[in-house]
């Protein structure tokens, strides 16, 4: 909803926008040391399904979601999974410009080398020598890794994993990060103005992307501006799955028009947390009804 925002406000100063908003059907893994299947796969295995139904039934759960707050549609809405060669090259162009290393199927960035020449860690903040000391060394199924804080470009896959694509370096899968810098350079360019997100992406996600694409591409920068928005709080805690302090768009749907929760969740600065309780939603609806009052009114006197 924040970045509808963005969105709308840019058509309306005059601006033509190409608006991306990716699907991302390659479940990532938690971790580089884990050597399970993806998210997607696994939720397919467990209800027999094929990966693509699973997406497919979660793609039209957002979907319905965006139009009951009266989202629109982005200019493109590329997939991971549609963007499998891109990634690949963009994995060998690394390669090529020495700052990713191949070992038994599997790509990893070279987080030390990179920072020798650039600033990795500019956007988040952080101290490389912070993290390098924070990092554990030999983590379970990393020893492959000559860096610690190295990750991976193109993952190995098991003969029993199901998504999985043909590569130079064998069948594999793409790392989390390397989708959204393929799927950005091949919609926004190799430098474009605007990327959004929320906070909790800036390290390492957004971080790892602004890396590969500089390393790929040979740019100062991968975006102009970045943006991301603040959490949902519940009692002042992020609202999360791991604590279930939330609500599910249905159950506050079943309360409360779609836009009386879109005008709450845009009550806060885009950067700021903001407290989800049910006397916000009240209050959101008496503003929306007092607005639609006001305008009856005037709508009465115009005749």
């Amino acid at each position: 909803m924040t970045f509808d925002i963005v969105y709308r406000y840019l058509m309306f100063l005059g601006y033509k926008v190409r608006y991306v908003r990716n699907i991302t059907d390659v479940g990532h893994l938690t971790g580089d040391s884990d050597d399970g299947e993806d998210k997607i796969a696994k939720k397919a295995k467990l209800e027999n399904l094929e990966p693509m139904e699973v997406v497919q039934k979660y793609t039209h759960s957002f979907h319905e979601v965006c139009r009951l707050f009266n989202l629109l549609p982005p200019s493109i809405e590329p997939t991971a999974t549609g963007h499998i060669v891109e990634q690949i090259e963009m994995v060998k162009k690394i390669l090529d410009n020495g700052l990713a290393y191949e070992v038994d199927g599997t790509v990893w960035f070279d987080v030390e080398k990179f920072a020798k020449d650039y600033p990795y860690t500019e956007l988040s903040g952080r101290k490389l020598d912070e993290l390098l000391e924070g990092t554990r060394e030999n983590l379970e199924g990393q020893d492959e890794k000559r860096g610690r804080l190295d990750f991976a470009l193109w993952k190995k896959a098991k003969p029993e994993h199901i998504m999985r694509w043909p590569s130079p370096w064998g069948r594999g899968r793409p790392g989390w990060h390397i989708e959204c810098s393929a799927m950005s350079g091949a919609l926004l360019g190799e430098t474009f103005d605007i990327h959004a997100g929320g906070l909790d992406l800036i390290f390492p996600h957004h971080e790892n992307e602004i890396a590969q694409s500089r390393s790929a591409f040979g740019h100062a920068i991968m975006a102009k501006y970045w943006m991301h928005n603040g959490f949902l709080n519940i009692s002042g805690e992020k609202m999360s799955k791991s604590l279930g302090n939330f609500f599910t768009v249905h159950e506050l749907l079943d309360q409360f028009p779609g836009e009386v929760i879109r005008l709450l969740l845009l009550s806060a600065h885009y950067r700021q947390p903001l407290d989800f309780t049910h006397e916000g939603l009240q209050r959101a609806k008496s503003t929306l009804d007092g607005w639609y009052g006001a305008l009856r009114g005037k709508a009465v006197e115009r005749r």
